[in-house]
């Protein structure tokens, strides 16, 4: 799993969406501070978990973050 892609992919769908960090962390249940270092590459293995919370608030499938 490539972190720096996924993180690229979890910024460009937020943007894409029209939502700010502060609110896909209320929508996946997730901090800030967590989205923040997720889309800053400064996180080294986000859980499964963490990713489905993103997938599922961001309306997307997993395959939108990693390709």
């Amino acid at each position: 799993m490539n972190m720096s892609t996924i993180s690229k992919n979890i910024r460009k769908l937020r943007e894409r969406k029209g939502i700010s960090q502060d609110r896909l962390s209320k929508l996946a249940d997730i901090s800030l501070n967590t989205i923040a270092k997720l889309e800053l590459d400064d996180t080294q293995n986000p859980t499964i978990e963490t990713l489905q919370k993103i997938v599922k608030a961001l309306d997307v499938g997993v395959e939108d973050l990693i390709k």
